[in-house]
């Protein structure tokens, strides 16, 4: 993978490329078509490729947490994140691997998917619901993951993102979907976008990396990375 911006260079550390600047940082990672579709068939995975596939597992070895949402977590069909070879250095000092922490209004959730049963003790899944949510389902949820209730009707990102700082998991990786991303945006909680553009047109009905109330919210481009087509794009709220 080469770097075009800001200098060029044939070979890049992801690690370095992508470290986090500070403790308390939250980063979504999506990928798009050229034309600006989120998913291809309704999945992600048909805009992916090997360079954005390896950027997602550094991302996620980086991360102290992945945030989702619960249609992403159904649709892609979520599962615990699972250590890789080269995550035991960029995890020094954490546990092997980062938990899953779902946002879920309603807890409509497959509860004894492997996401709850499989997860291992140091990486618990973390369901983020609300008060709203039947307690039948909160209280089953609670065997097999950690709770967080985070707002009445609606979760609360703010008190959500607060709650997992409490826990110890400042360094946030968002991985969408588009509904949660827009309301992450809408409420000034992004401090980074990294955006990996396909070369490839969607179509359809997909939608776009943000899905709900509009946010204007003013970007600054840190660095473009290429390879066998892809751009890796990644952009900060405030310069670097």
């Amino acid at each position: 993978m080469r770097r075009i911006l800001p200098a060029p260079a044939d070979d890049v550390n992801l690690a370095e490329a992508y470290a986090y600047p500070r403790g308390e940082w939250l980063r979504i990672n999506m990928v798009a078509g050229v034309d600006g579709g989120a998913w291809l068939k309704g999945l992600s995975e048909g805009l992916s490729g090997p360079g954005d596939r390896r950027l997602f597992g550094v991302l996620r070895a980086l991360s102290d947490v992945v945030l989702a949402g619960a249609a992403t977590v159904r649709t892609e069909g979520y599962g615990p994140a699972r250590p890789r070879a080269s995550w035991p250095d960029l995890r020094s000092g954490r546990p092997p691997a980062p938990p899953i922490a779902v946002v879920t209004r309603k807890l409509d959730l497959d509860l004894g998917s492997p996401l709850f049963t499989e997860a291992q003790p140091y990486a618990r899944t973390i369901v983020i619901t609300t008060e709203s949510a039947p307690k039948d389902r909160r209280d089953e949820a609670a065997r097999n993951a950690e709770v967080i209730v985070a707002g009445d009707e609606r979760v609360d990102l703010p008190v959500a993102l607060a709650g997992l700082r409490e826990r110890g998991l400042g360094q946030v990786l968002c991985e969408g979907g588009p509904r949660v991303n827009a309301q992450l945006a809408a409420a000034r909680l992004v401090d980074e976008l990294c955006l990996t553009i396909s070369p490839i047109m969607a179509g359809g009905d997909a939608a776009r990396i943000l899905n709900g109330p509009a946010s204007q919210l003013r970007l600054h481009l840190a660095h473009v990375l290429e390879e066998e087509g892809f751009l890796f794009c990644k952009y900060t709220r405030e310069p670097l």
